[in-house]
């Protein structure tokens, strides 16, 4: 086995509801960071999973896309003073401090120690309902979900789902994927829609934590799903994404579980960690 892994720049496709983003992982030239790949372990999925990147190669990934994104929309990144980009920086604000909860960590699992996540958010002028959260917490939304979300839990919504892939390392865990050669064209959707499935397991945890209404993540997707009435959308089977609808049922059962455990932890009632006591 090669000491140091030369890896390409390529695109990895991250749909948001059907409509396809390309989430560039600037992959070039990292070689050796002085950190091994984290290797197997369990994800918040409670799954088995194997990640390919260390958590500086995630940062520094994660820095060089976002750069590269923002300068290629240079020209319709909106400013600071913009209404929507102060709505989008607050929400982002509030999901980041709930990602930081520790009892909610240990609720979903969430692998986050030793990473490092410097978060920032912006907004580009493109009429696509489309939003991204890279590797390292760089956030990216286009104009076009406003279209589509119609308050801030709505907003939260799309958002949490988009930050839940970098708190569970989706990016690395598809590139380990890739490297490992088993990937077929139906097996690969399969494990796309699991991981979508469980963005919004995670996102409807955070967007509950950070105080928005989890009910309003069912009515946005009833929203996208009327949006895209007579688009032709594409079956379940051959899709990125869960339908509308499993995702509707999941988030329904889901929503409640999320409220019963912000208020458990609102209440002080919750265990300690392990090793720890009261």
């Amino acid at each position: 086995m090669k000491s140091q892994m030369a890896r390409t720049w390529r695109p990895l496709l991250v749909p948001l509801a059907g409509l396809a983003f390309l989430l560039f992982l600037a992959c070039g030239g990292l070689g050796d960071m002085g950190e091994p790949p984290q290797g197997q372990g369990e994800g918040p999925g409670g799954r088995a999973q194997a990640l390919a990147l260390s958590p500086q190669e995630e940062l520094d990934l994660g820095e060089r896309a976002y750069a590269q994104v923002l300068s290629e929309n240079r020209n319709r990144v909106l400013p600071a003073t913009d209404r929507r980009v102060q709505r989008v920086r607050t929400v982002a604000g509030q999901i980041e401090k709930a990602a930081e909860i520790e009892p909610l960590q240990r609720e979903i699992n969430l692998k986050v120690k030793g990473y490092t996540f410097e978060w920032e958010a912006n907004v580009v002028e493109e009429d696509q309902v489309n939003a991204f959260c890279l590797p390292a917490g760089k956030i990216v939304v286009y104009t076009g979900i406003f279209k589509v979300a119609q308050n801030d839990d709505q907003l939260a919504t799309v958002m949490s789902h988009e930050i839940a892939h970098a708190l569970a390392h989706h990016s690395s865990e598809r590139v380990a994927r890739e490297e490992s050669g088993r990937v077929s064209l139906l097996t690969s959707k399969a494990y796309a829609r699991q991981q979508e499935s469980e963005a919004d397991h995670i996102g409807i945890f955070l967007m509950t934590f950070a105080g928005y209404n989890p009910d309003e993540g069912v009515r946005f997707w009833l929203q996208m799903a009327r949006a895209k009435t007579g688009s032709g959308q594409v079956p379940e089977f051959l899709s990125d994404h869960p339908s509308d609808r499993q995702r509707m049922v999941a988030m329904e059962a889901w929503a409640p579980r999320a409220r019963a455990a912000k208020k458990a932890f609102d209440e002080g009632n919750i265990a300690p960690a392990p090793g720890r006591t009261r």
